[in-house]
């Protein structure tokens, strides 16, 4: 009996030891140091983690980032969303010389970081704010994951586009619940005047953003009693970006673009241990892109919209029944005689700024001049009045989109 007592012992022993260096929990990978199917890569506090998934009914293989927290696995970031990987081949995620991270399958590399800056001995860590980054002997990171989004905008994570580096930052909704392949909807920003965020259904326009804000607003919510969200633009030569998180880094929220085409914000609540949708746009009939058409306005009153021409003395809608043709003028515009100025809105969401001409050094009154000097100048406005009374955007089209 002892020996079969000491038998039992030992198998036991080297059945828990097997099963340790197979579903293993890393906070590192590096040149010795992979990750194999059954490992995953955790974040330093334990909030994200990363590793092979499979999504509901389907037996492809991807490699992403969840919240560590969340047993549904809500994922936030795919790699090889454009490589599905089926079958049962053992897969593995490790960094290969000059320092670049690859999916192998059966020794074939599937997928890569692709980084433009590489480095001997690099190693690969995932951070708290859900970021895998490649970092090299000097502490410098080569590649993050943050460059790439996927349908998900995570804090610190930005839209817009790095000019120095070639990367636009956006994110693409995934093709259905079981295929994270990039979807028909978009969330990207047009940089072609004063930015702003478009969702887009292929080239279709569905949704516009507010033009970009600094922005810091504190109160209260059912999620969170004292609450500050932060949100932060850059407008440089370099760089145009916008990025938001919150002060309180225990609130956990993310930003989701549905493959249906809905942006989502989602809070997790900790005590129940799920997601609750906060904030969801398209909120209501206004929210559609330019449903009231040039100089036309949209207004949500007891649950109905309705188009109003922006100045009723100076324009009248082109169709009555239907506002997608939107305001004409009633007179020409007499711009040269002096006999037509400016009218203030407030409480106005912007006209859609594609096309527009930007100058964030100007004030306003050397905006209000630079727009009088030019007859095909519409309007004029301060765009972020956070910046000191400096910035100057000035409309030159039909001026579209805009809502109370």
């Amino acid at each position: 009996m002892e020996g079969v007592s000491i038998c039992l012992f030992l198998m036991l022993f080297i059945f828990i030891f097997l099963n340790k260096i197979n579903a293993a929990e890393l906070d590192i990978i590096s040149d010795s140091q992979f990750l194999t199917e059954a490992d995953t890569l955790v974040s330093e506090t334990r909030i994200f983690e990363l590793g092979f998934f499979r999504p509901d009914n389907t037996e492809n293989r991807y490699l992403g980032i969840w919240y560590k927290q969340d047993t549904s696995r809500t994922v936030v970031w795919v790699a090889n969303r454009n490589h599905p990987l089926p079958g049962v081949s053992p897969l593995v995620f490790k960094i290969v010389d000059p320092g670049i991270l690859g999916i192998f399958n059966n020794n074939t590399m599937i997928w890569s970081s692709n980084a433009t800056m590489t480095s001997p001995n690099a190693t690969a860590k995932l951070l708290d704010t859900g970021n895998l980054v490649l970092i090299d002997q000097q502490r410098k990171m080569t590649w993050q994951s943050f460059d790439y989004p996927t349908d998900t905008l995570l804090y610190h994570m930005k839209l817009g586009k790095d000019y120095s580096r070639g990367i636009e930052w956006g994110l693409s909704s995934w093709k259905s619940g079981q295929d994270p392949a990039p979807g028909e909807f978009t969330l990207r920003t047009d940089l072609d005047g004063y930015p702003d965020d478009k969702l887009k259904q292929g080239a279709l326009v569905k949704f516009r953003g507010d033009p970009w804000r600094n922005l810091l607003v504190t109160g209260s919510s059912k999620f969170d009693k004292n609450l500050t969200l932060i949100y932060s633009a850059v407008i440089t030569e370099k760089e145009k970006s916008f990025k938001f998180y919150v002060e309180n880094t225990s609130l956990i929220s993310r930003l989701t673009l549905t493959s249906s085409g809905e942006l989502q914000n989602w809070v997790w609540v900790e005590d129940s241990k799920n997601w609750k949708l906060s904030l969801e746009y398209p909120i209501d009939m206004c929210d559609t892109y330019n449903v009231c058409g040039a100089y036309g306005t949209c207004q949500v009153d007891w649950m109905q919209q309705t188009c109003t021409c922006l100045d009723k003395q100076k324009f009248v809608p082109r169709n009555q029944k239907n506002w997608s043709g939107g305001c004409v003028r009633r007179t020409l515009l007499d711009c040269k005689n002096g006999s037509d100025g400016f009218i203030k809105y407030s409480n106005l969401k912007l006209p859609d700024t594609q096309g527009t001409w930007l100058n964030m050094s100007m004030n306003l009154e050397e905006c209000k001049a630079k727009c009088l000097q030019n007859c095909t100048c519409m309007a004029f406005a301060l765009p972020d009045d956070t910046l000191g009374g400096k910035g100057c955007v000035l409309w030159f089209n039909d001026l579209l989109d805009m809502r109370q």
